[in-house]
């Protein structure tokens, strides 16, 4: 592909931008009409033609010369071609579903590789695997593992909250308090899966200050609301959500200020919150001196917030972030429960939030017609794990575990294939994870770059980047379809997943089955003109497919509705029911109860967490880890890039500490500190910061895992926090991610510390 002077228009999951090749280098500028466009862009230059790219198809030189088998995935790669990579890939799977059944399958991958609805990596590689029987597939996300499980027994499902209850103009129209558990992260707010239009919440922040609302940041962190906003910070401990907020019902309760029209018509199972709250079920009342010492929030100001929140529109939030822990179901719980204290659930604006800040299209309205997929087809096969669950599948084949009520089995896994996305980005305890990866008898992965996944994999299959190819490009309640222009020329000898797994499906003879008969362009074509059909139904007039490409997108307008399921339930709960077991939000759960699983009851309560640092452990020298996703890159995509090199501290990743916890440890700016715990450790380098509250240490994820000996301990040299997070689940219930806290210990590291090599060359 010949270089243009012109600049081209492309997308990217945090928003749309033009770019150009021009001598070799690649040009990045936002696109015109995006108020606040993402500085992610500028990881994105540098990355084209890194270093780290894999340029052709490679084979562990060990697992060519002895064939498939379980072990240490270690040696060196030797080069193949393309037909040797997909003969050798076809026969494998050929061995394994011959001998073992697609049971034995393992259909990885996460959908954040590209923002293309047709050159999406998930979409490839599931609908490959089933056309030839099926694959053991995983459900929910590392993000929501638990509320995508909890919120349908009590309320609704979780994109029903995040997606449609609330949108930002009501937020700004109506909402005088809002409470913000977790915060709202500018950081998340430039990205959305599949992309986004325009950023718009930042303005909206602005508005809801400017109409002089009070915006209270709930958070260990004092920029998890944006610092050039005025906000009240009260800086929760970690894992003191749940107390907080059971201690302001209390107070609602105690001193008559609930709203006991609402709970009865609107809810069942008030009584047994009630007396767990105030304590009359177990001895414990959930009072203010109860929660003080567990939230660092003093009882007075806990009465204080509570009595506010009775006196005003008030809207509760909580992140992500909250339920990715132990017990991550309770902060959900509670915080529906006190909104439904409140009287406030289903008023426009106000009441209760799932998720808004935690990505850019949360708060938008809904699409008026629906964007394009790649049709997956149906999977033959039932076996699936929560996608929190990889490490205990491949370690524990035969094994049952508790599941949403079903007691599960995991399959005996013989083949992972791996495809656009990064598990030693997304999973905890990575030590485990790599130990888990010997399991196998074959791991094959598509990946762009020399990340952790392909530096253990047995066959790695070079993919193009975006930009080497043409897309279709839109998040969900997005307000634009972008037309993605391909700008460069594959790297090396790099081919789109389509047409690798093409390839391979023609040597397993499912190659009509999996292409449909069609090649790349003729699918683009074909999923645009199905939009233009779902856009003609609502009396949307869509371009022409040469208009559109030339224009480089079209406009979606929003749905017009009369209201948002919550609202239209709070009208008339009889005609609007929710799909619960009662048709209103279940406070006790009959349902959840019957499991009885002892780490998640019929009702919310307070369970303590094997990971929480409590003041004992404070005195005896550990810390609490908070590892949340970062600023300077979207989980672990283009950390090579200019921007997130440039937030690295002595070439690692930065740790944030508080001055209170730096001083008696010696550690200062720009020093290498050595984190640990009983699960591993990491280097990183310290930023001593008032921002952070004492006691907490914040150190994000995403740093390519770089594993070396180090004074005869292995460690991630680079600053990766999930060798110190634990991998277990969430609960019994919902077995999501648990792995935003931990507890860890911090000295300054004064031995050499030897230079990050992963995001600089590919494995010699």
């Amino acid at each position: 592909m010949s270089e243009g002077r012109d600049f081209q228009v492309h997308s990217s999951h945090w928003g749309p931008y033009e770019a150009r090749l021009v001598d070799g280098h690649l040009e990045v500028r936002a696109q015109a009409g995006d108020a606040d466009p993402a500085p992610l862009l500028e990881n994105i230059p540098d990355s084209l033609r890194h270093a780290t790219r894999v340029d052709r198809p490679m084979v562990r030189a060990s697992w060519l010369e002895r064939g498939p088998g379980p072990g240490p995935r270690v040696g060196p790669f030797v080069p193949i071609s393309w037909d040797e990579a997909a003969d050798l890939v076809a026969g494998e799977l050929r061995r394994v579903i011959d001998r073992h059944g697609n049971r034995a399958i393992f259909g990885g991958s996460y959908g954040w590789s590209s923002a293309g609805r047709f050159h999406h990596a998930q979409s490839h590689v599931h609908r490959f695997l089933n056309v030839l029987g099926g694959y053991v597939g995983s459900r929910a996300t590392y993000s929501a593992g638990a509320a995508e499980v909890f919120f349908p027994h009590v309320v609704a499902g979780a994109e029903v909250v995040a997606r449609l209850w609330h949108e930002w103009e009501d937020v700004v129209e109506n909402a005088e308090l809002v409470l913000a558990f977790g915060g709202l992260p500018r950081k998340n707010t430039f990205v959305a899966s599949g992309g986004i239009a325009e950023h718009r919440v930042d303005g909206y922040l602005r508005q809801l200050s400017e109409r002089g609302a009070t915006v209270v940041n709930l958070s260990p962190l004092r920029d998890d609301y944006p610092p050039h906003l005025p906000s009240t910070w009260i800086p929760v401990r970690p894992f003191g959500d749940v107390p907080l907020i059971l201690a302001m019902c209390w107070v609602l309760i105690s001193e008559d200020r609930h709203d006991t029209d609402f709970l009865d018509r609107y809810t069942v199972g008030f009584e047994q919150v009630r007396r767990y709250v105030l304590g009359e079920s177990d001895g414990v009342p959930k009072d203010p001196a109860w929660a003080a010492p567990l939230c660092d929030v003093p009882a007075d100001e806990i009465i204080a917030l509570a009595r506010r929140a009775s006196e005003a529109r008030t809207l509760i939030n909580t992140t992500h972030s909250l339920q990715r822990s132990q017990h991550g179901e309770q902060p959900l719980w509670a915080a529906l429960t006190l909104a439904c204290l409140l009287g406030e659930v289903g008023h426009p604006g106000r009441g209760y939030a799932y998720s808004l800040g935690s990505m850019g299209n949360n708060g938008a309205p809904p699409m008026a017609f629906p964007v394009p997929a790649l049709p997956q087809g149906a999977n033959p096969v039932r076996d699936f794990i929560p996608v929190a669950r990889i490490a205990d599948l491949l370690l524990g084949a035969g094994e049952t575990y508790d599941y949403d009520g079903q007691v599960l089995t995991y399959p005996d896994i013989r083949l992972v294939y791996w495809a656009g996305g990064n598990p030693f980005h997304h999973h905890q305890d990575l030590f485990r994870l790599r130990e888990a990866f010997t399991r196998p008898d074959t791991v094959v992965v598509h990946e762009q770059y020399w990340t952790s996944t392909a530096r253990l994999a047995d066959i790695v299959l070079p993919a193009t980047v975006s930009l080497e190819r043409r897309d279709l490009g839109a998040g969900r309640h997005d307000r634009r379809l972008i037309a993605m222009h391909q700008v460069a020329a594959p790297h090396g000898e790099a081919r789109d997943d389509f047409e690798i797994l093409a390839s391979i499906a023609e040597r397993l003879g499912v190659a009509r089955a999996y292409t449909g008969g069609r090649s790349s362009d003729v699918w683009l074509r074909e999923m645009y003109e199905d939009l233009r059909g779902s856009a003609a139904d609502v009396g949307v007039s869509a371009p022409s497919w040469d208009e559109f490409w030339r224009a480089g997108g079209m406009p979606i307008p929003p749905q017009p509705r009369e209201g948002s399921p919550i609202e239209l339930f709070r009208r008339d709960p009889a005609t609007h029911r929710l799909p619960t077991p009662s048709g209103r939000i279940e406070l006790y759960s009959e349902e959840i109860a019957s499991f009885g699983y002892d780490d998640c009851w019929g009702h919310v309560a307070w369970f303590e967490s094997t990971e929480r640092v409590s003041d004992r452990d404070l005195a005896d020298g550990w810390l609490q880890l908070l590892a949340n996703n970062p600023a300077t890159r979207l989980h672990s995509q283009l950390d090579p890039g200019s921007f997130s090199q440039a937030s690295k501290v002595a070439g690692r990743e930065p740790v944030r500490i508080h001055p209170d916890d730096a001083g008696p440890r010696g550690i200062g700016d720009g020093d290498v500190v050595l984190i640990s715990n009983e699960r591993g450790a990491c280097l990183a380098g310290a930023v001593v910061s008032p921002d952070v509250k004492a006691g907490v240490v914040q150190l994000s994820t995403g740093a390519w895992f770089e594993p070396v000996e180090v004074d005869g301990k292995e460690l991630c040299i680079h600053g990766n926090p999930n060798v110190l997070t634990a991998d277990v689940g969430t609960s019994r219930l919902t077995q999501g991610c648990s792995g935003q806290l931990a507890r860890v210990r911090v000295a300054r590291f004064d031995g050499r510390a030897p230079d990050v090599r992963v995001t600089r060359a590919a494995p010699g």
